[in-house]
This record gives C-alpha cells, sequence and structure tokens, in this order.
C-alpha cells in the first residue's frame, strides 16, 4: 500500500469514526465479501438454516460502528481492518453455536424427562422475559422435527406417558420407544457436532 492510499484510507477512518455515512459504508465495502463467506463457512450447514450470514454482517457492522466511535478499535491499513472484523465473526459465530447447543439440549431433556426444564435454578424467580425466551427455545428447536416427532414430545411435554402417547398417535408403544431413542440420539449427536465446531 503507498503513502496516498494509506493517507486514503486514515482519513476515510477518521470520517467513518465522527459518523459519516458514506464513509461507513466505504469501509464496509472493504471486508463485507470477505465476512460473508467466513461467516457462511463458519456457521456450516448445521446453523446456516436458523441464522442468516447476513445477519451475522449487519452485526459485524453494527459492532464495527459502536467501537470506531468509542475509539475502541485502532488499524491504519485495509488488512488489519479485516483481521479485525474476521475476528469478529468467529466470535459471532461461536456465540451462535452456543446458543443454538443450548437450545438442542433443552430440547433433548425435554423429550428424555417429558417436561421442560426448570429455569428457576438460574433466575431470581420467574422472570416473564426468561419464560418468553425458554418459549422461543423450544418452538425453534421443533420446527427441526417432523411431524411426529413434534407431536411425541409436545404430548410429552404435557404429561403423557409413552404408552399414553402412543395410543393418542395411533402407534405402537414399543415402535414409539425406539423413535424416542433414535430422536434423543439424533439431538444428542447435532449437540456434539456443534459444539465440535467451536
Amino acid at each position: 500500500m503507498d503513502e496516498s492510499s494509506h493517507t486514503l484510507f486514515s482519513v476515510l477512518v477518521d470520517r467513518a469514526r465522527s459518523g459519516d455515512e458514506r464513509a461507513l459504508a466505504e469501509l464496509a465495502g472493504q471486508y463485507e465479501a470477505e465476512v460473508r463467506i467466513a461467516a457462511r463457512v463458519l456457521l456450516g450447514p448445521l446453523l446456516r438454516p436458523h441464522v442468516d450470514s447476513m445477519d451475522l454482517v449487519q452485526s459485524i457492522h453494527r459492532s464495527l460502528l459502536v467501537g470506531l466511535r468509542a475509539n475502541k478499535f485502532a488499524f491504519s491499513r485495509p488488512e488489519q481492518l479485516l483481521a479485525l472484523v474476521l475476528t469478529m465473526v468467529r466470535r459471532k459465530a461461536a456465540q451462535c453455536v452456543r446458543i443454538q447447543s443450548r437450545r438442542l439440549r433443552l430440547t433433548t431433556e425435554a423429550v428424555t424427562s417429558g417436561s421442560w426444564p426448570s429455569i428457576e435454578a438460574n433466575t431470581h424467580g420467574n422472570d416473564p422475559a426468561v419464560v418468553v425466551e425458554h418459549d422461543d427455545e423450544l418452538r425453534h428447536l421443533m420446527d427441526r422435527l417432523d411431524g411426529t416427532e413434534r407431536r411425541v414430545v409436545e404430548l410429552r411435554l404435557q404429561g403423557y406417558s409413552t404408552a399414553e402417547a402412543a395410543r393418542e398417535l395411533g402407534l405402537d408403544a414399543d415402535v414409539l420407544r425406539v423413535r424416542l431413542s433414535r430422536l434423543r440420539r439424533k439431538l444428542v449427536n447435532s449437540e456434539r457436532r456443534l459444539a465440535e465446531a467451536i
């Protein structure tokens, strides 16, 4: 990078730091393509159906803007900017993996125990926001199941035994036990693959 290009980049960063929207857009244009590719690779096939890589890119934009305005980031060359945003996307992707892994673990517990895990152990009282979050997590994961699996989990959460759920679904109880066992393994294996992706 020659001296004039170095100066132009520094001016661009200073403008972005002061809140110049056009400068911010120009900076984003210097890394967006690479970040989108990195986000897709880091999310992998397990997370792509649940996390939009473009949402991750927008999150990077917001974090960069906040960091620039707070003088938190210092870089003088485009390659330093790219290294920074790639580090940010790796951290955000890892966070997505941890969140999805927790959701899978909760659903696995629900399938195994027949009850949605208690939130009281981790909260002070029944915070409505926390209750809503847990319900959202369950709905999010239920979308990953096929119709029968979803109905089985619903019945188990309502307190049905395996035999009662089988009667409700018109299935043989032994067949349903096998399906439940496969569902538990499926969820556990998904959680393991997510954990290994971190």
